[in-house]
């Protein structure tokens, strides 16, 4: 698949960081910001604006010279960045006689099911009376048990939760580089990442780019991280920057394209897989470990072998094989206290009290190694006949 993949996108969601619209001087940069919404107003298509700028936006407001490291001061920042940010949003929209909507997500709306189906149906309706939504996380809000962390994996979340066939992540970086290009005049971006590493799957990409200056450092790690939940879930990816907004959205070779590895799948999944902060771990045995990983089942207090965390019933847990290794991540329907007594038994053996699986299979999602290895081995064997 090329990048006429992205040039044909129907519905795309386009992320744009803090440095590409502010600066701590100066607050909302107007010129750097009116050129994103030129190259997003000339799409005709549906496009859901991930604009960070709100922190930083309220830095001069509030006669604060530097971003404030207290999350009270963050949040206070946000509260009062976020107005002045969509209030110029709207008014070079405007030029275009587009009208913007302002959204602000938790990392609730994605994991509960109820919270994930209203933004869902939110998204689609704005999309559908032709308004441009412009998200951003909660910031003046969410403390740090409830935040995405970063608004990198908010936009890919995103992308999944409105169905986008494309996520652009622009920064003022043009692209993923193999090495430093600060230390190298003659580097140059990754045209196409997993032709480079010579791995469709970006697991793989992020191992290698991790010890790296020009792939695994500060803001790139995160959109090579947003670039995986992207296109593990079937939708191309492209990471370049903001001032090269207009040619990526043409489909032309600028930023690095990241080719679709999965299937789509719904972005509360998605959250648990990439997104999710596990509270415990919950030890598996073999038989425990084939029903899920390869049957797909889910699971049952008779195959859990031991119980470490603590957590509460919803709270989302690791499942790991005899060796330690994690294998998949659920919601776990019990607390970390009534487990111990559960260990080994079966259902019959424990009353309708316990009758209830520990995993459910549709609150359960297998990591992506495991993913990757069950892939490989389909690969390798032999059509019949």
């Amino acid at each position: 698949m090329s990048r006429d993949a992205l040039r044909d996108a129907r519905r795309i969601v386009v992320k744009v960081g803090s440095s590409s619209l502010t600066s701590a001087r100066a607050g909302l940069d107007a010129a750097r910001l009116d050129g994103l919404v030129d190259a997003l107003a000339a799409q005709d298509r549906e496009v859901v604006l991930v604009s960070s700028g709100a922190i930083a936006a309220g830095l001069v407001p509030l006669g604060l010279s530097r971003r404030p490291r207290d999350l009270a001061t963050q949040q206070a920042a946000a509260s009062v960045g976020q107005m002045l940010l969509v209030e110029r949003y709207a008014s070079s929209f405007a030029r275009y006689r587009r009208t913007v909507g302002q959204v602000l997500l938790t990392a609730e709306d994605i994991i509960r099911r109820a919270h994930y189906r209203n933004a869902r149906r939110t998204l689609d309706r704005l999309l559908a009376l032709r308004v441009v939504p412009i998200i951003n996380e909660n910031d003046a809000l969410a403390t740090e048990e409830i935040r995405f962390g970063d608004n990198d994996r908010l936009a890919a979340l995103v992308a999944h939760l409105v169905g986008a066939d494309a996520l652009v992540l622009l920064s003022d970086v043009d692209g993923v580089y193999e090495s430093d290009p600060s230390k190298a005049s003659t580097e140059r971006p990754v045209t196409r990442l997993d032709e480079v590493f010579g791995d469709a799957d970006l697991a793989g990409v992020l191992a290698k780019g991790t010890g790296s200056a020009g792939v695994g450092s500060g803001g790139m790690a995160t959109k090579i991280a947003a670039a995986r939940v992207a296109t593990g879930g079937g939708c191309v990816a492209v990471v370049g920057a903001a001032r090269d907004a207009g040619a990526i959205l043409a489909g032309e070779p600028a930023g690095t394209y990241f080719h679709p590895v999965g299937r789509r799948a719904s972005a509360r999944l998605l959250w648990l897989a990439y997104a999710s902060a596990p509270r415990g771990r919950v030890f598996l045995d073999p038989g425990a470990v084939r029903a899920v990983v390869q049957r797909r089942m889910s699971l049952l207090s008779v195959g859990i072998t031991a119980v470490e965390g603590e957590f509460a019933a919803g709270d989302p847990v690791d499942l790991t094989d005899p060796t330690g290794e994690v294998v998949a991540r659920g919601l776990i329907g019990y607390d970390a206290s009534e487990l111990p007594a559960m260990l080994g038994l079966s259902t019959n053996q424990m009353g309708p009290r316990y009758s209830r699986e520990v995993v459910h299979r549709d609150d359960l999602v297998l990591m992506p190694q495991v993913t990757r290895r069950r892939a490989e081995q389909r690969a390798t064997v032999p059509a019949e006949g």
